[in-house]
């Protein structure tokens, strides 16, 4: 991070990164792909069936179909169809250099495509791993990342209402784990929906099998790996410092108060103004006037007593600021004796200098 993105009097507490196995669902992607092609390989070349994959196609169209059903299933439960189109990808990457060399021993052509398959797909899970950057500072939290397009998120202490932290097996073992910080508007918040399928029946012996949909949502932390805190080592340590933070930057009761006591004089204020702009441009413009006796104007000057009595309206101002500030001086939290004495001490030595 560069120090002109800092913002004023902004420090870096904490520069982090996913762990390396905090995207072992992923690297499992990966893994099973070789372990698949390893036991096809073994299937049509080794095992008592191998004789029932003696036809051409019949080993390439065994490891692609249980390929594209576990992308179904795995995309279905992570609610991320990337992993099947993935996988489509891979079939037909295969089933295109097979066109375009023939002469390709089919059985060993799986087991060496799936290892390099697997292997290209580790080393782009690592790039996008580290393509993560979290950056914790004394102000907010900065997300950052992306390979080809780059995404950034930032979030202030003071806007995070809820922090949410989740650690599986890996996580309890090597101590790391995801923090998603929600905010007031509701991000890092996100919905499950869970579906219903069965049948009916129609009298003894005809049954009408169907599919019934029906959806239940419920809002769970939930954000993308850009957008928290995902898989941060060591997990204890930075979620109590993400949570110091947000304590420190949450306001007390009393500061509150004093928020909406300045909210409220600064009303007042804007009121009074007003009134007194109107009463200027209400008042009509005098002309020079002459001199008068001196015993005329002491004459006069009661009857401008009663003229230069407050409106009502000022009035109730007056009165709103004063209950206004008696309410302050209330709830205005006592200060301890030794201050108290040490600012009485100060003002005796004032009084005593101003006298010397």
């Amino acid at each position: 991070m560069e120090k002109k993105e800092l913002l004023k009097n902004e420090q870096v507490e904490r520069l982090l990164s996913p762990h390396p196995l905090s995207f072992m669902k992923l690297q499992t992607l990966c893994i099973f792909m070789i372990v698949w092609g390893v036991v096809v390989w073994w299937l049509v070349s080794f095992s008592q069936y191998k004789n029932v994959f003696a036809g051409p196609w019949y080993p390439f169209i065994l490891w692609a179909l249980v390929l594209m059903l576990v992308g179904v299933i795995a995309s279905l439960m992570a609610i991320q169809w990337s992993i099947f189109f993935l996988y489509l990808g891979v079939v037909l990457g295969g089933l295109g250099i097979l066109f375009w060399q023939p002469s390709l021993d089919l059985k060993l052509f799986i087991l060496v495509y799936s290892i390099v398959v697997s292997i290209a797909g580790f080393l782009i899970v690592e790039v996008y791993r580290r393509s993560h950057k979290y950056y914790i500072t004394n102000l907010r939290i900065m997300f950052k990342g992306g390979v080809l397009t780059k995404r950034e998120r930032t979030i202030r202490y003071d806007k995070i209402t809820d922090i949410n932290s989740r650690q599986g097996i890996l996580g309890q073992i090597f101590g790391f784990g995801t923090i998603i910080p929600i905010s007031e508007s509701g991000f890092g918040l996100g919905s499950d929906k869970s579906m219903a399928g069965g049948g009916v029946e129609v009298g003894k012996k005809t049954r009408l099998f169907g599919f019934a949909g029906g959806g239940k949502e419920v809002q769970t932390p939930i954000a993308r790996s850009y957008y928290e805190l995902h898989g941060v080592y060591p997990f204890r340590e930075v979620q109590k410092l993400v949570e110091n933070m947000v304590q420190s930057h949450v306001p007390t009761q009393y500061q509150k108060e004093q928020v909406e006591f300045s909210k409220q004089q600064v009303d007042i204020q804007k009121q009074m103004r007003d009134l007194l702009h109107q009463q200027v441009r209400e008042k009509p413009r005098t002309k020079s006037v002459k001199q008068k006796p001196v015993e005329d104007e002491q004459e006069e000057e009661e009857p401008d007593k009663e003229e230069e009595a407050f409106p009502q309206e000022q009035v109730d101002i007056q009165k709103q600021m004063q209950q206004l500030l008696k309410k302050q001086r209330v709830m205005k939290p006592a200060r301890d004796k030794a201050e108290e004495e040490a600012e009485e001490e100060e003002e005796e030595e004032k009084s005593r200098n101003s006298n010397r």
